[in-house]
């Protein structure tokens, strides 16, 4: 008999199923259910490919058991089973950090808590909220030596030698008195149709019924085990599209996604010809929660002829589509098809161009609040997809979605131009870290005054990336407006005389600021602000920025250009001021409270606020 303690996690997730998530408690046959599912899926594979298990007559089922006696529920399978190191990695740590994120994600909200179990790969231990007692009994396929895994749902669980005839595995759940309602037949099967309907192997319910025989004193009354099955067992994807109704779809989404809520939307296709497949994908409402994390989950199962080959294969769609979910299956790749094969694999490769394209197209076709919530929870992924994906550039050009200077919500590029100056043909945006900042930046008073709308792009980290790599949308060119000129009503001629009668103050304001600045200049940009700071455009260091965003370096500084509103009345009393050291303070003034307005910081906050507060006494 070998003790072991469970995973700091663990133990936090099984005080957490034991006293907290009470709302959805039938999920844990759910969880179990899908859990054999895929040992079955397993060895399926196994038998096909391997020789040692060819010649076994197998057919993968699900047996669960109630005994009102007992007071228990058993659900076994004959699938691939476990030995004693995959029960304490499967049962009793968890290879991945996903239990500490389910803990971490928790909203306090129990129905919800409870949909994110299966999401996490967590959902044996939904058992435990309607259990203190749990034993499973397994065997590995092509081993010997059985085991029992036996807890409490406390601290600890441990691991015997047992015996046990075939391979597969059997959960014995002892239930708590107040949950008898899973020993009734019509509720197990009731949860079953809800959840597991559509997974393709048979699902009976074996349950115990008084019969009585004879009559008068012959009479006899005994217990008989009764058998049914009581899921449809059918590869939902398999069957045409004629035969399925929207509720079909969505329940068999509620089995593959662990949860309870509908899809924003799905699509089914069967492809014939040169080479044959079939595919059926969803777009969850919800992104999922690993979803920027580096060991994310796959959630597309790859099928050949109906036989499950892997369901942990990154490549089966772009990176920036991991949030879909759905199947694969193919008519022509070999059952044996190895990890290296599927990743060179011209099939592959040919449904997953094909299967990109619709799954876009269907995203561009959401409308209202579908589309709104479209893009409140997948917006930045599709960024990193038109970076990634150049086949696909103009499709993800359509789906993206921005804030803007002059309109509610989020705006498509369509939107943006339906609008602007069609003889121009630009698009102008903003970039930066806080959505406040940029609205209020004076680098927007000239275009707020010309009525020109310009983007909001406050996802500085992945927008600095990708917008400089857009470069043109339909003939439209994409203009950074801290790098170009403001657009402006003043001749060139009008421009000149301005920057001759200022020359002197810009040339001071540069002397005292020193190599803080490439250049001080009047500018015609601002209606409101004293001074603004621009990009050198011309610098080869502002070209490189998004370069250096890409390879994870931190951004080199580009020189910035400090540009004076000569309308402004600071700016003309300081052309006449005769004050060196009031000069010296508003010269840094300027500077600094520019910076500010762009969220950038200025080189020394403490020399700023006694500057600030220096020239405010004696302005007082």
């Amino acid at each position: 008999m070998a003790k072991h303690q469970f995973q700091t996690e663990i133990g936090q997730l099984l005080k957490l199923m034991t006293h907290s998530l009470y709302s959805n408690k039938e999920i844990f046959i759910r969880e179990l259910v899908s859990n054999s599912s895929d040992a079955l899926d397993k060895f399926n594979y196994l038998q096909l490919t391997d020789d040692k298990f060819k010649e076994e007559n197998w057919s993968g089922k699900i047996n669960i058991t109630i005994d009102d006696e007992d007071n228990s529920l058993t659900i076994a399978d004959n699938g691939i089973g476990m030995n004693e190191e995959d029960l304490i990695n499967n049962l009793g740590t968890i290879a991945k950090s996903g239990t500490k994120s389910f803990v971490e994600s928790l909203t306090g909200d129990a129905k919800k808590d409870s949909n994110l179990i299966g999401q996490f790969g967590v959902g044996f231990y939904s058992v435990f909220m309607v259990s203190n007692q749990v034993d499973v009994i397994t065997k590995k396929a092509g081993e010997e030596q059985a085991y029992k895994f036996s807890t409490d749902g406390t601290g600890e669980f441990e691991i015997v030698p047992v015996t046990k005839e075939s391979h597969g595995t059997v959960i014995y759940i002892k239930l708590k008195d107040e949950e008898k309602e899973f020993l009734s037949k019509w509720r197990v099967e009731e949860v079953v149709k809800k959840y597991s309907n559509h997974i393709a192997y048979p699902i009976f319910l074996n349950y115990w019924e008084e019969e009585t025989t004879g009559e008068g004193d012959e009479k006899e009354t005994k217990r008989v085990k009764k058998s049914e099955q009581i899921n449809a067992a059918t590869a939902l994807w398999t069957l045409p599209k004629a035969q399925l109704k929207k509720e079909d779809y969505i329940e068999f989404y509620k089995t593959l996604a662990h949860g309870d809520d509908e899809p924003l939307t799905y699509l089914h296709n069967k492809v014939e010809g040169a080479t044959e497949y079939t595919t059926l994908f969803y777009i969850p409402k919800k992104a999922p929660m690993d979803m920027y994390r580096a060991d994310y989950q796959s959630h597309i199962k790859l099928y050949v002829k109906r036989v499950f080959i892997t369901d942990d294969d990154k490549e089966l769609l772009p990176t920036y589509l991991r949030f879909v979910h759905g199947i694969i299956d193919s008519e022509d790749l070999p059952l044996n098809v190895s990890r290296e094969i599927l990743q060179e694999n011209r099939i592959l490769a040919n449904i997953k161009q094909t299967s990109t394209k619709k799954i876009l197209q269907a995203i561009k076709k959401l409308k209202g609040e579908d589309a709104e919530t479209f893009t409140k929870e997948y917006n930045k992924v599709i960024k990193e997809g038109i970076f990634q994906d150049y086949t696909n550039k103009e499709l993800l050009l359509d789906i993206v979605r921005y804030k803007s200077s002059s309109e509610e919500g989020m705006v498509s590029f369509e939107d943006y131009i339906s609008r602007a100056d069609s003889e121009k043909k630009e698009i102008y945006y903003i970039i930066g870290d806080d959505e406040k900042v940029l609205r209020n930046s004076p680098l927007l008073e000239a275009y707020k005054k010309a009525n020109i709308e310009v983007l909001i792009m406050d996802d500085k980290e992945i927008d600095t990336i990708v917008t400089p790599s857009i470069g043109q949308y339909k003939e439209w060119t994409l203009k950074d407006i801290t790098t170009i000129d403001a657009p402006d009503s003043k001749t060139e001629e009008e421009k000149e005389e301005i920057s001759k009668e200022f020359k002197s103050l810009t040339e001071k304001i540069k002397e005292v600021l020193g190599e803080d600045v490439k250049e001080v200049k009047t500018t015609t940009r601002l209606t409101t602000s004293p001074s603004c700071v621009v990009k050198d455009a011309s610098d080869p260091m502002a070209g490189m920025a998004a370069m250096f965003a890409q390879m994870g370096q931190e951004v080199p500084e580009t020189p910035l250009i400090l540009e004076v509103n000569p309308e402004h009345e600071m700016i003309k009393k300081m052309n006449k001021l005769d004050n060196d050291s009031m000069f010296n303070d508003l010269s840094w003034i300027l500077l600094d409270s520019a910076k500010l307005s762009e969220g950038l910081e200025p080189k020394d906050k403490s020399a700023f606020a006694s500057r600030v507060a220096k020239v405010a006494t004696e302005a007082l």
